[in-house]
């Protein structure tokens, strides 16, 4: 687990670097990021008692992902290493029980911790991860293809306003979940062949638009 967290925070210190060489030292608000992305996850998963609602499963485990992204970010203070923070995350963990608490529950926690502490907590993000049916492994493998996804919209003119987010009608994200489906997760160029297949899916379908 504790290299799997070191290659995930080097990925989200790369892409971080990628919008602001000097991002650790801006004091952005990721936790404002986080609870606002808990709130995107209730509406895909569903609140309203007074309506019928089916929960949309894979777009709550996206948001799960985009959450892991901003948390991660968090974490980066006190000029810590990432070798120290991968430790620090999975000693959390590695003591941590499960509240066995439902998406709800786990993602107001979440976002209750955040906004008392402007901090990250990954004990309660664990739970959510858990409500939401994803697993340390699936956890991984989808961070892996958001990250790619972030680094080709920066490719394609996310900061400038030119990327096109909807391709023939659908969110990037709804094709990343389609691309990653697709490819063999355990190949050691996943990455490269999520940006691949993404890269063809926005010429033949964005752009093309």
């Amino acid at each position: 687990m504790k290299q799997a967290m070191i290659n995930m925070l080097t990925m989200q210190n790369s892409m971080n670097t990628r919008v602001h060489e000097e991002w650790s030292r801006q004091n952005f608000e990721w936790y404002r990021a986080i609870w606002i992305e808990c709130g995107e996850l209730i509406e895909h998963y569903g609140y309203k008692w007074w309506k019928k609602q089916t929960p949309d499963l894979p777009q709550v485990q996206l948001e799960v992902i985009d959450i892991w992204h901003f948390g991660l970010s968090a974490l980066f203070t006190d000029g810590k290493t990432i070798d120290e923070l991968a430790h620090e995350i999975c000693e959390q963990l590695a003591d941590h029980e499960p509240t066995g608490e439902g998406v709800r529950e786990a993602t107001e926690a979440l976002a209750l911790h955040t906004l008392q502490t402007k901090g990250f907590s990954p004990t309660r993000f664990w739970d959510l991860m858990l409500a939401s049916e994803l697993n340390f492994d699936s956890l991984y493998t989808s961070y892996v293809g958001k990250n790619v996804l972030n680094f080709f919209r920066q490719d394609h003119g996310y900061q400038d306003g030119s990327y096109i987010k909807n391709w023939s009608g659908r969110e990037d994200n709804e094709h990343l979940v389609e691309v990653m489906d697709s490819l063999d997760h355990s190949d050691e160029q996943f990455a490269d062949a999520v940006y691949k297949a993404l890269q063809d899916r926005y010429e033949e379908l964005a752009v093309r638009d």
